[in-house]
């Protein structure tokens, strides 16, 4: 059984659209808020969130931005029919799709029925992340250089994740921090500089290579051969 979460402040809207996917076969769950939204889309592993893009709390475009720097779960906008900008934005925040209001439920069923698969197909081919020796395997929590087992910790491995899923994008500290420690740590940015000190001990000196690049005065990426 598919898993949806519904983030949506309009309380008709939401219900109607819990009652169709329920009565579909899918599991759903709802927030009205868009701070809370993100919490409950971070905690949980769900198959697909419909998210609003005009919500209280945090708007739906900035939920998208930070959802992204953690989890790559398939995310339909739902948005007013004349808000261009709102489309625009919400794609180049990694949205998959977009629904605009008034809707037909038969479209949107569609739409969601159409990104389950394609995100069905994506993972089958994506739960490993390569650069050139580097090969993070997502499903076994596994790192390999030269097919050599590289044992690091948790956020060892989610900073080198998050690395190679956003490669030759350059991260600052607070993004890396968000994705590595989460939005509720407290404390100095400086430690991602820990986390790639580890790295470069492990990967880049160990095996002669030179894999985690410093931007100065920004933070860090990892580039294609």
């Amino acid at each position: 059984m598919s898993t949806i979460l519904i983030i949506e402040d309009e309380r008709q809207i939401a219900r109607f659209i819990e009652l169709e996917l329920s009565h579909e076969g899918f599991e759903v769950t709802k927030e009205e808020d868009g701070r809370r939204g993100l919490e409950t889309a971070l905690s949980s592993d769900f198959d697909l969130i419909l998210l609003d893009v005009m919500l209280p709390g945090l708007n739906g475009i900035e939920v998208l931005r930070r959802l992204r720097l953690q989890k790559s779960t398939p995310v339909i906008l739902l948005t007013a029919r004349d808000a261009v900008m709102d489309k625009v934005a919400g794609l180049d925040a990694g949205a998959d799709d977009y629904v605009t209001k008034p809707f037909a439920i038969e479209e949107l069923l569609a739409r969601i029925r159409t990104a389950l698969r394609h995100a069905s197909s994506e993972e089958a081919a994506t739960s490993r992340l390569e650069c050139g020796p580097v090969v993070l395997d997502e499903d076994r929590h596994e790192v390999t250089v030269n097919g050599e087992e590289v044992t690091l910790t948790n956020h060892e491995f989610e900073l080198l994740r998050t690395l190679l899923k956003n490669r030759n994008i350059v991260m600052d500290r607070s993004k890396l921090i968000n994705a590595v420690c989460g939005y509720d740590y407290v404390g100095e940015t400086n430690l991602i500089d820990v986390y790639v000190r580890y790295l470069r001990t492990k990967i880049d000196d160990r095996f002669g290579i030179r894999l985690i690049q410093t931007v100065r005065g920004v933070g860090y990426v990892i580039r294609d051969e």
